[in-house]
């Protein structure tokens, strides 16, 4: 167990800016070493002339040892995806190197490694002979690929006709079964339904059970928590912390506080939303003011400053309170039924300008921890109109200390209501005796 079957040494990956960095065909691979060629040429034998680069990873070393679970967390950009690409030799790494011992997995994009043409049982067969298999191997998993994948009917139609979450459900019970000793696994799973991802966590610890390694990269923190007793934190690039899974989801978590409890986007033309309406400001307030760090019995204002840039425009706005683990707590919007008051402008056709929603959150409501807060705006017709709003704001609740005064220890939970008790008297133990005979 205690085997080194990854050892990834000064690894580092550098892009040209305007590269694209995706999956070639052998057309598109063939048509860009024609147009280096060309580009060369004509900056008079210097192709790298006026070019400008960025590390998507610098100096990255750590271990991971056989039947060990690894997730790997950090912010969009943080370069986890391209540390997997590296692994899976998708990607050439510009310096440093990778040991890798045993046959690789992955699954880091929807369709990656399937051909579109060829059905889903043709490609089942592709993908263990590209990972080495034998038929009578690959024979001998069919039906539990498929039926893990809940997929039969459709066994036999091309993977062009598949949906995403059919391909992620193909792609994954795939790469599970066919028995890789190391299991690399992104994101990608974000796009299958709850019910799936709950299967597919089982299956990685069946998976680690068996002595065989994961490395799994994904925001929700509380499946990294569940699945992977350690994890590596990437910023940047760079390496911060490779260690236990708690400390480092709290250090991780932490670090992405806001200072202020605003964030602001000055441009309409570039604000988060599109033609119709586009986010001004969000923030927290707590008793007036604006912050990030809240008592636990103040209520909490979150204000969502937006333009309507469509004129008579009927506009719903909604959020979603998510714990540290990345998990949803409740989702709010302010449609007449799921609000406590009447909200002025609901079903009513707006002006073009700018409108402010208050959601408030009571007091006694939420357990002292750290919390984030996705924003969007949907139209009448209930289509969310602004995106890359999620967990766009922070900010911690701090208790006051009353309630810990009278109980030792921590109040588990996510909310910590404070609830009607009472108790009554209903006679000494002869009297209560009495009235059961």
């Amino acid at each position: 167990m205690d085997e080194i079957v990854i050892k990834v040494e000064n690894l580092g990956k550098r892009y040209r800016i305007g590269q694209y960095v995706g999956y070639s065909t052998l057309r598109e691979s063939l048509t860009n070493l024609f147009s280096a060629k060309f580009r060369s040429n004509h900056n008079g034998g210097h192709p790298n002339k006026g070019n400008q680069y960025i590390w998507s990873l610098k100096d990255i070393s750590f271990e991971v040892k056989r039947g060990e679970a690894v997730g790997i967390i950090g912010r969009n950009g943080a370069g986890k995806t391209t540390l997997l690409k590296v692994l899976s030799r998708i990607t050439e790494p510009t310096e440093g190197h990778a040991q890798i011992r045993g046959r690789v997995g992955s699954l880091l994009e929807v369709g990656t490694g399937f051909h579109p043409e060829l059905t889903g049982r043709e490609n089942i067969y592709l993908n263990g002979a590209v990972l080495g298999m034998k038929k009578r191997e690959i024979d001998r998993k069919f039906e539990e690929i498929v039926e893990f994948a809940s997929v039969r009917p459709f066994i036999d139609t091309p993977l062009k006709r598949y949906s995403s979450g059919m391909q992620v459900r193909l792609a994954f019970s795939v790469a599970a079964h066919l028995e890789p000793e190391i299991l690399l696994v992104d994101e990608v799973l974000a796009v299958g339904d709850f019910e799936f991802q709950k299967k597919c966590l089982g299956k990685m610890e069946e998976v680690t059970g068996g002595g065989r390694t994961v490395l799994f990269v994904s925001h929700n923190m509380g499946s990294i928590a569940s699945l992977c007793p350690k994890t590596i934190l990437l910023e940047q690039g760079h390496l911060v912390m490779h260690g236990d899974t708690n400390e480092i989801i709290e250090q991780y978590v932490s670090s992405g506080i806001d200072s202020c409890g605003e964030v602001t986007w000055d441009d309409p033309t570039t604000a988060p939303g599109n033609h119709k309406v586009r986010l001004q400001a969000v923030r927290i307030k707590s008793k007036g003011n604006v912050t990030n760090d809240v008592m636990i019995d103040e209520d909490i204002c979150v204000e969502i400053d937006y333009w309507n840039l469509s004129e008579n425009a009927i506009l719903y706005t909604g959020i979603n309170l998510r714990d540290k683990m990345n998990s949803i707590i409740f989702g709010s919007a302010n449609w007449p039924s799921a609000n406590l008051i009447k909200d002025e402008w609901a079903k009513k056709p707006r002006p073009v300008g700018i409108f402010r929603s208050t959601c408030v959150i009571p007091a006694n409501f939420l357990n002292d921890d750290f919390y984030y807060i996705d924003v969007n705006i949907a139209d009448q017709w209930n289509q969310w109109q602004t995106k890359g709003t999620k967990m766009v704001i922070s900010f911690m609740v701090h208790d006051s200390g009353e309630m810990k005064k009278e109980v030792s220890g921590e109040w588990g939970g996510v909310i910590r209501p404070k609830l009607s008790w009472s108790t009554e008297y209903l006679g000494d133990n002869s009297e209560i005796s009495a009235r059961r005979k």
